[in-house]
């Protein structure tokens, strides 16, 4: 079964900054695009960051030039930094990622549980 296992939410205050984690478990043949979504109290879930296979990174306007998404295909590995922080920057904050299982050898779209980002201003 394939998993996303994120790491890296809590509390910070305005300006500060943060480092999520998430990682793919299981039995992969394949990784295709991976990013981070955040969904605030009351909002709608909105794409943060988005990185391709190949590296190439797409971002949100509210985040362009505070975070920055990066990968390890070696550790299935998707990261990502947020400086800056804001207190707008608040959600939950899930990662995604685009997968083929090697069990099924067809495309899966795998969400992680979500972790918590509090920003205090």
């Amino acid at each position: 079964q394939v998993q996303l296992v994120e790491s890296g939410g809590g509390l910070v205050q305005a300006g500060g900054s943060l480092r999520l984690s998430c990682t793919v478990s299981g039995s992969i043949f394949s990784i295709n695009d991976m990013g981070w979504y955040r969904q605030a109290p009351g909002k709608q879930r909105e794409l943060v960051a988005l990185i391709s296979s190949g590296g190439s990174t797409n971002y949100a306007d509210s985040v362009k030039g505070r975070f920055t998404i990066s990968r390890d295909n070696a550790k299935n590995t998707v990261c990502l930094q947020m400086n800056s922080l804001k207190s707008e920057d608040t959600a939950v904050y899930s990662c995604n990622a685009k997968v083929i299982p090697i069990a099924t050898r067809r495309d899966l779209e795998v969400w992680g549980q979500g972790t918590l980002v509090t920003v205090s201003s």
